[in-house]
């Protein structure tokens, strides 16, 4: 009889595998994870991506990933949607800057035309 823990580590196993990973590297990265991260015993607050080419766990400090194939080097993690607010608040603070300064500039004008 498998136990609740055991269908959710199969899920994993399956979800990496449907990633394009080999299962001799699954295997690998789970020994490693769960050697240096007790995977097997935290295995529901860990968050595994794959790339096809090797397993990463999303580490708690945001913006670190730990390369399960690599001995833990650690890989960098580009957060998108952040970035892309980021931007996009700059984007909007450029045009609001814009406007005052192209209302300024059509007031100075008419002043110094009316002058």
């Amino acid at each position: 009889m498998y136990s609740f823990r055991d269908l959710v580590a199969l899920r994993v196993v399956k979800s990496l595998l449907d990633g394009g990973m080999s299962l001799q590297r699954v295997r690998r990265a789970w020994s490693y994870l769960n050697r240096k991260a007790g995977l097997d015993k935290h295995l529901a607050e860990v968050k595994l991506v794959t790339d096809g080419q090797s397993i990463f766990k999303v580490c708690r400090k945001e913006g670190e990933v730990l390369d399960a194939l690599r001995h833990g080097q650690m890989a960098f993690f580009v957060a998108i949607d952040e970035i892309a607010r980021s931007v996009e608040g700059g984007v909007s603070q450029f045009r609001e800057d814009r406007d005052r300064f192209i209302r300024a500039l059509k007031e100075a004008e008419r002043v110094s035309a009316g002058a």
